[in-house]
């Protein structure tokens, strides 16, 4: 039997897995393409991601003790001053299937795929919801710009790891450090929120030091499929009377909030920044179709916004797998 816990619209969950191995491999930094920018992960000192000692340095930073203490990363934005025109959606849908961990999956209704990540910012430590995504060469993780980057005015976050399937202090298949950061360059100057999306680029790692997709598995991607779908959220909100360790989810159908942004009726807070929002979810394999991720909410507590997934993360996804190693 599921144990569930729920709070409004939402609930928790638990799960079980099988999973794979592999070599550990460094991902590059480069300069930034036309609409995206990457750096190369670093450590809070300055060092490198890019050797297996700077790998273990930001997993030994990452004690229970700063995980638990790290602060949710800002999910309240300033109401618009006006709806504005509803943004038609353009161009033509385009689609890249999910797919298991080369061992299997076995999920009992908490998705693996989907994770803590933690980060230090400015100060002190972060923490974000994030998904592996699944692509020819297996390591992105998908998470919201915000969460990789403080936007106009800031710079890039360090200590970027990812775990996947937390729940309650564990770490069941392991965690994963990232070689490299991507987002928008609009996100960066601008802090614009129709495009607060980021990708992470993994190092191997987990339990059998593979492949974070080859361990966990990985969401689909889809783009240009309008404004209206029916979606289920996944994150680790952490104010508001939620735990912080717990995965939660929403479900219902999106709409134009405003600008090139999606809205959907949900009560998660802080903490779940970062989140997928997927179509035709599958609770027995944990896996869907990611159409855009947790960005922000204005005065509505009951609902929340994230950038429309068009050409925009197609281009960022593009742009992070040509930067991953194989």
């Amino acid at each position: 039997m599921r144990s569930i816990i729920r709070s409004a619209s939402v609930a928790a969950t638990a799960l079980v897995v099988t999973l794979s191995g592999g070599a550990v491999a460094q991902a590059q930094p480069s300069a930034a393409a036309s609409g995206n920018a990457s750096t190369v992960a670093r450590t809070a000192d300055g060092q490198a991601v890019t050797s297996p000692a700077a790998v273990a340095a930001v997993q030994a930073y990452w004690t229970p003790a700063r995980m638990a203490a790290a602060v949710d990363l800002d999910l309240k934005a300033p109401d618009p001053s006006g709806s504005g025109t509803p943004a038609a959606p353009h161009g033509k849908p385009g689609s890249i299937a999910p797919a298991l961990p080369s061992r299997g999956l076995s999920a009992l209704n908490q998705s693996i795929v989907v994770g803590k990540v933690y980060v230090t910012v400015p100060g002190g430590t972060g923490q974000c919801s994030a998904s592996a995504l699944n692509s020819g060469k297996r390591r992105l993780v998908l998470t919201a710009g915000h969460c990789v980057h403080a936007g106009a005015g800031g710079g890039w976050y360090s200590n970027f790891i990812f775990v996947p399937g937390f729940r309650q202090g564990s770490s069941p298949v392991g965690q994963f450090v990232a070689g490299s950061l991507t987002t928008r360059t609009a996100w960066i100057n601008s802090s614009n929120s129709d495009e607060d999306m980021a990708i992470a680029i993994m190092n191997n790692g987990g339990i059998y030091n593979a492949k974070v997709v080859d361990t966990v598995g990985g969401m689909g991607l889809r783009w240009n499929w309008g404004y209206s779908v029916t979606v289920t959220i996944l994150g680790y909100p952490a104010t508001g009377g939620f735990p912080g360790d717990l995965q939660y989810f929403c479900q219902g159908t999106t709409w134009n909030g405003h600008n090139q942004q999606v809205r959907a009726w949900c009560n998660m807070t802080q903490g779940s920044s970062g989140g997928p929002w997927l179509q035709e979810y599958n609770d027995q394999t944990g896996l869907g179709y990611s159409n855009s991720v947790v960005s922000h909410r204005h005065d509505n507590a009951d609902q929340m916004d994230g950038p429309y997934f068009d050409d925009d993360i197609k281009s960022l996804f593009d742009y992070a797998e040509g930067l991953s190693p194989a």
